[in-house]
């Protein structure tokens, strides 16, 4: 069983080859091709987390489409003065699907 942890938008996803992962928007259309840092490789029992093995690991997908997160709404409020405020939030997200680990 082969997979790497990358770093995307931010955050640090576990993927595999062929597993979907929805990260913040990415500058690529569908169908182009995109490479991730990897963090962290794990292949079978051996873990690999040292920096310069780890610039030759390439991780790359194919970008599947662009989408928008659920609506988030924020709402502030203050007693006895009047003040609210209310404000949403869509985030912008893109789904790709992973095609290679080396």
């Amino acid at each position: 069983m082969v997979y790497a942890v990358v770093r995307a938008g931010g955050r640090q996803e576990k993927v595999e080859v062929g597993s979907i992962v929805v990260l913040d928007r990415l500058k690529a259309a569908a169908g182009e091709k995109v490479q991730l840092p990897a963090v962290l490789l794990v292949d079978g029992d051996t873990v690999t987390t040292d920096a310069d093995k780890l610039a030759k690991v390439s991780v790359t997908a194919e970008v599947v489409g662009n989408s928008r997160g659920p609506k988030i709404v924020i709402q502030k409020f203050k007693n006895k003065t009047g003040y609210k405020k209310r404000q949403g939030h869509r985030q912008d997200l893109t789904r790709v699907k992973v095609t290679g680990i080396k």
